[in-house]
C-alpha cells in the first residue's frame, strides 16, 4: 500500500509536541509492515538538519497560485531513519517557513493553506497516486476540500483521504477569503454542512472541513473519540462529529519503543533492561538503574540526594495541561517533604509568578524549575522520577504517561481521554489487578489532585510490595505501535473497498 502523510511535524526533524512523535512512530511502523510510506513537510529553516540524510532536489519550478499571483517552489527529498520525506520550499515574498518557528505566526492560516495547496500541486504534477492520503490536524485539513472540489476534477487521484485529529482545541478558524486565495470558492463553504464555524458563522473552520470532506476520520484514543462527540468535549464540533460518526473512530497512539528504551537510551547515567516478565534479579537491576538515574537527576538539578520521593512533569504549561493543578501538585509534594522537577514550556505570566512564589517558599533542594528545551533532562526525568504527574483538563491521547511507564515511573493522571485508556488506578479501577499501573482522579480540582497524590506518596514511601507491583505492571504494558498500526491499516482497507 502507498501511504502519504501530509503533516507539519516530525520527531527529531521538526517537532513541537506529540504530533511529531506520532507521525514518526506510525510511519516507521507502517514501513516495517512493508508499505511504501512518504511524508510531506514544510521546509522550515529550523529543521534539525543533522537528522536528515540524502538531501537532494526532487523537483524544481513547482508553481503554486495564491490570489492573483503564482509563486515558485522547490521540492527537496531526504531520508530520516529509513523514512522518505518531501520538503516543500516556497520562494515566497512572505517567507512562510523561514522564520525560526513552526507555529505561532500571525499568518499561520496563510502559511498552512499555502502548504496544503503546494502539497496537492506537487502530488498532481508528479502524478503520484497514493492509496491513502493521511492528513493531520487543522494545518493540513484543507487538503481534503482542495482534493475533493478542485484537484480530483483536474485528474489528481488518491484512493482515500484520512484525517487524524490530534488536538480538537485548535481548529484553524479564518475568513473565507483565505480559501479563495488558494483557488476555492470561499463563500461556498459558509454553510453548516460544509465548513462554517459553529460559533462564528462568518468564518470557516479548517478542521471542520477536514472532518466533512475526508473519507475517514480518526482521533487518538477511544475515550477521547467518545468525549469529542459531547458538548463538553467537542469544542463546538460535537454536532458535526456526531453527524459523521460512521466514519469516525478512536485509535490509541503508541510510542516508539526503540527510541524510548531505557536499555539503550544514550542520555541515561545507567541503562537498565525492561520487559513484561522480569525475574527477581532482573527487577532488582531495574530498581538499581532507576536509583542511579535518580541520583544523577538530583545532581543535575541541584536537589538533595537523600532518598525522598521524586516527582516529575514534562509538559507545555498551556491551559489544556492543567497548570494550576500542576502547581497544586508541586505544593502538596513539597509540603509532604518530597521533591519535584518540572520541565515546562509556554508558561503564562500568572503561572510563572506562582512558581516563583513556590521557589521562594521551599528549599532549593526540593524544587527544580526548567523552561528550556532539554532532551537529556527529559530522558533523565522519565528514568529517575518515582512518580510522573499529568493532570490534564483534557487529553486526546498523551504520550508522556506511556513513556514514563516504559521507564518504570508511575503516573498520576486525571481520568480523561487517552489517560483514561492507559492508566488504571491501583486502588479504584475495575480493570484486572495485573493491568493497574498508576493513580488517577476524576475532578480537576485541588481535592482530586491531593487525593491521588497522597495515595501515591504513601504507597511509594510505606508499601514497597505494592510499589514494586505497580512498577512491574507499568513495565508489562505494551504501548508500542504494534496495537495501533493494524487498526489504521484495517481502516485504510475498509475505505479502499469498492462502494
Amino acid at each position: 500500500m502507498h501511504i502519504i502523510h501530509i503533516a507539519t511535524e516530525l520527531a527529531q526533524v521538526a517537532k513541537v509536541g506529540g504530533l511529531g512523535d506520532v507521525i514518526y512512530g506510525l510511519s516507521k511502523a507502517q514501513v516495517k509492515e512493508g508499505h511504501r510510506v512518504e511524508i510531506i513537510l514544510p521546509k522550515y529553516d529550523c529543521i534539525q538538519w543533522n537528522h536528515l540524510n540524502n538531501l537532494t532536489v526532487a523537483h524544481r519550478d513547482l508553481w503554486v497560485a495564491e490570489g492573483s499571483q503564482r509563486f515558485n517552489n522547490t521540492i527537496w527529498k531526504a531520508t530520516h531513519d529509513n523514512l522518505s520525506l518531501f520538503l516543500i520550499d516556497p520562494h515566497h515574498p512572505h517567507y512562510y517557513f523561514t522564520r525560526g518557528i513552526i507555529y505561532g505566526a500571525h499568518d499561520d492560516i496563510d502559511r498552512f493553506a499555502y502548504f496544503s495547496k503546494a502539497a496537492c500541486e506537487f502530488l498532481f504534477q508528479m502524478q503520484l497516486r497514493p492509496h491513502i492520503l493521511h492528513l493531520h490536524d487543522w494545518p493540513t485539513s484543507l487538503v481534503a476540500p482542495l482534493y475533493k472540489d478542485l484537484y480530483s476534477k483536474e485528474g489528481m487521484r488518491a484512493g482515500a483521504l484520512v484525517l487524524t485529529i490530534h488536538n480538537l482545541q485548535y481548529q484553524g478558524k479564518s475568513s473565507p477569503f483565505h480559501l479563495s486565495r488558494i483557488g476555492l470558492n470561499g463563500s461556498h463553504y459558509l454553510h453548516p454542512e460544509r465548513m462554517q464555524d459553529p460559533f462564528q458563522p462568518l468564518l470557516v473552520n479548517l478542521l471542520k472541513g477536514g472532518i466533512v470532506y475526508a473519507d475517514g476520520v480518526t482521533t487518538v484514543s477511544p475515550t477521547f473519540e467518545k468525549e469529542s462527540k459531547t458538548p463538553l468535549g467537542g469544542f463546538g464540533l460535537h454536532e458535526i462529529l456526531c453527524k459523521h460518526k460512521n466514519k469516525f473512530r478512536g485509535i490509541l497512539n503508541g510510542i516508539d519503543e526503540n527510541f524510548w528504551n531505557p536499555q539503550t537510551d544514550p542520555y541515561l547515567k545507567k541503562n537498565y533492561a525492561v520487559s513484561s516478565s522480569l525475574s527477581d534479579k532482573e527487577f532488582a537491576a531495574v530498581l538499581a538503574g532507576k536509583e542511579e538515574n535518580r541520583k544523577e537527576l538530583c545532581k543535575r538539578c541541584s536537589l538533595s540526594h537523600q532518598k525522598k520521593t521524586l516527582l516529575g512533569s514534562i509538559t507545555r504549561l498551556v491551559s489544556q495541561k492543567g497548570p494550576k493543578l500542576i502547581l497544586q501538585a508541586i505544593e502538596r509534594t513539597l509540603e509532604k517533604g518530597g521533591q519535584y522537577i518540572l520541565l515546562g514550556s509556554q508558561p503564562e505570566e500568572e503561572v510563572m509568578k506562582a512558581l516563583a512564589t513556590l521557589k521562594k517558599t521551599y528549599p532549593k533542594s526540593q524544587l527544580s524549575l526548567n523552561f528550556e528545551q532539554d532532551e537529556e533532562l527529559a530522558h533523565l526525568i522519565y528514568a529517575g522520577a518515582h512518580l510522573f504527574v499529568i493532570p490534564s483538563l483534557f487529553e486526546p491521547c498523551g504520550l508522556t504517561q506511556m513513556i514514563a511507564m516504559r521507564y518504570g515511573s508511575i503516573p498520576i493522571v486525571r481520568k480523561t481521554g487517552g489517560l483514561a485508556d492507559t492508566v488504571f488506578d491501583i486502588d479504584t479501577s475495575d480493570a484486572p489487578l495485573s493491568e493497574r499501573n498508576g493513580f488517577s482522579f476524576d475532578f480537576p480540582d485541588r481535592e482530586g489532585v491531593h487525593w491521588a497524590l497522597d495515595r501515591a506518596l504513601t504507597c511509594q514511601e510505606t508499601d514497597p510490595q505494592k510499589w514494586h507491583l505497580l512498577i512491574r505492571h507499568a513495565l508489562a504494558h505494551d504501548f508500542s505501535w504494534k496495537q495501533a498500526t493494524p487498526q489504521y491499516l484495517s481502516l485504510y482497507q475498509e475505505l479502499l473497498k469498492p462502494a
